[in-house]
């Protein structure tokens, strides 16, 4: 495969083939579901190359306010950040391989083959590169970097993971503010924000980003100082589990250990310990 691609790259005759549409429900809202563009193994291929040679030349000028699907930065943090000077402009770079960008493009207007819906028919592509790609991520993170830097050179402490990002202000004023500036900023870009997942809340009552409840404590703490091994203090940030994800992960527990399981013991702990370890990694 791979000597057969090398050709179609360097002449500027590849044509990425439909991507294969599948819904995959969402566990937290019934009858929604979010939809993935799966491509093919070829296509895969293509990706994972103009990754290889894009990465290293957007990696250095990407911002720290940017966390998502970077390496050595899967945790976001949400005390640091630092000031960069004015907006980035990212184009289509000159230091990038000649006939990538229009790669790119194709990428962005190939169709879509509705197979999981039964219908076996082609669609015409939406805006954007499906969710699913290889390169995906990489496309997003070079999109929002302007967007990054703006809000950052305005004074805003902001993290961004993906498409999920969190401001925080020492007012509301500032917020509703930063809020505006943001919409602008993105509306440039072509990116819309979600009115229904998007509020200005105080850290005082938490809220929640990638899978964490964000808040800071106030009540002082039941647990003795020798066990707080983060030694954290009242007042102090805190992210923990939130409430969805506990509750899931007790139907998973309460799914494997039901009184009528048809297992032994040490299989019902085979079973259990992958999701409890997995769990446990994860948060």
């Amino acid at each position: 495969m791979r000597e057969a691609i090398r050709p179609e790259l360097r002449t500027d005759s590849y044509a990425p083939q439909p991507v294969r549409q599948v819904r995959i429900a969402k566990a937290d809202k019934p009858g929604e579901w979010r939809t993935l563009g799966i491509p093919t193994i070829h296509d895969r291929v293509c990706q994972h190359a103009l990754l290889n040679r894009l990465e290293p030349i957007f990696e250095p000028v990407f911002d720290d306010a940017n966390f998502g699907y970077r390496r050595g930065r899967s945790g976001p943090g949400m005390d640091r950040g630092r000031r960069p000077e004015g907006l980035l402009r990212v184009r289509g770079s000159r230091e990038a391989p000649r006939a990538r960008g229009p790669t790119c493009v194709r990428w962005q207007s190939c169709a879509s083959l509705a197979d999981s819906y039964g219908e076996g028919r082609l669609f015409p592509s939406e805006r954007g590169t499906p969710q699913g790609g290889v390169a995906s991520p990489l496309l997003s993170n070079i999109l929002l970097t302007p967007f990054d830097r703006e809000m950052r050179s305005r004074g805003y402490q902001l993290t961004r993971y993906a498409d999920d990002w969190v401001i925080t202000c020492t007012s509301a004023t500032e917020a509703r503010a930063a809020l505006m500036a943001a919409s602008r900023v993105l509306e440039k870009l072509g990116v819309s924000i979600n009115p229904q997942k998007t509020r200005i809340v105080h850290v005082r009552h938490g809220f929640e980003f990638l899978g964490y409840k964000i808040k800071r404590g106030g009540r002082p703490m039941r647990l003795p100082t020798s066990k707080i091994r983060t030694r954290a203090q009242p007042g102090a940030l805190y992210a923990y589990p939130r409430e969805k994800s506990i509750r899931h992960f007790k139907d998973q527990i309460r799914r494997l250990t039901r009184r009528n399981a048809p297992v032994s013991t040490q299989e019902l702990i085979k079973q259990a310990n992958p999701v409890v370890r997995g769990w446990g990694h994860h948060y």
